[in-house]
């Protein structure tokens, strides 16, 4: 079963509550996703290191749950 929009945002708000999450639908399925997920969190990190630590708040659910995340992120200001 597809892992809903406002679940994948929730679980990325949970580890990073000052975030600004903007999640879209590609393909309109339910189950193919781009996010941008801008956090102060990320000052001093590599990308690599920013994009694990979000995969690590979904919680082992990418490739299952969720199948495809496009992923951007970003430090505000």
């Amino acid at each position: 079963m597809p892992m809903p929009a406002a679940q994948i945002e929730e679980m990325i708000r949970a580890a990073f509550p000052d975030a600004d999450v903007v999640i879209s639908d590609l393909a309109g399925d339910g189950d193919h996703y781009a996010a941008t997920v801008t956090s102060a969190a990320f000052r001093g990190m590599p990308r690599v290191k920013q994009h694990q630590a979000v995969y690590a708040a979904l919680g082992g659910r990418m490739g299952g749950e969720l199948h495809a995340l496009q992923l951007t992120t970003k430090i505000p200001g």
